[in-house]
């Protein structure tokens, strides 16, 4: 029965655990690491030698001279290992307050701007952890950082447009601006 049985499962077993889970990944990850250095370790950010922050994962910025990302449902916020959404729906009332408590907050902190509000500056993303919001979203916010700034709207539009990256091969998706891109290009602008 060993010879039988056991014995070809546990040269399977070792078989595989070996193709599986030491080549395989070792392959992998030596492709990774050639091809998509940047990527595979984690799209980091630095400034002055240090890590900033992640292309792929939002911060919390609430000072008005910073761009604002979109809300991150995440406790506390923006927490890479909690990613998730808010989980509530279109027709629960607690949707509609907290939409309408952050329609109060923009209001609050710029009074002036008459402009529609994006949605995407009013809602959290799926995961939580969105680093991006589409062209309108950070459009509106350009007059508040100019005046926090005392730089001219003109800058701030050229900073987001650097910072903004287009439609997958020109046609799938929406334009969007990488939040802490532009906020680190804005405190390196030297007026």
């Amino acid at each position: 029965m060993f010879k039988e049985y056991i014995k070809p499962a546990l040269l399977s077993f070792l078989a595989l655990t070996i193709i599986a889970g030491v080549i395989y990944p070792f392959f992998i990850t030596v492709i990774a690491q050639t091809l998509l250095s940047n990527q595979a370790n984690g799209s980091l950010i630095y400034r002055n030698g240090k890590v900033v922050g992640s292309s792929l994962i939002g911060q919390a910025f609430d000072d008005p001279k910073y761009l604002w990302g979109r809300i991150s449902a995440t406790s506390p916020m923006y927490n890479a290992a909690a990613s998730s959404g808010s989980n509530i729906g279109p027709s629960n009332p607690a949707l509609i307050d907290e939409i309408n408590g952050r329609i109060k907050a923009l209001k609050a902190v710029d009074p002036d701007n008459a402009n529609p509000i994006p949605v995407d500056l009013v809602t959290s993303s799926a995961s939580g952890l969105d680093p991006h919001i589409s062209l309108a979203a950070a459009d509106y916010q350009v007059p508040r950082i100019s005046k926090h700034r005392g730089i001219t709207e003109s800058v701030v539009k050229e900073v987001i447009q650097k910072n903004t990256t287009g439609r997958f091969l020109g046609l799938i998706g929406e334009p969007v601006v990488n939040v802490l891109k532009v906020n680190l290009d804005l405190d390196a602008y030297k007026k």
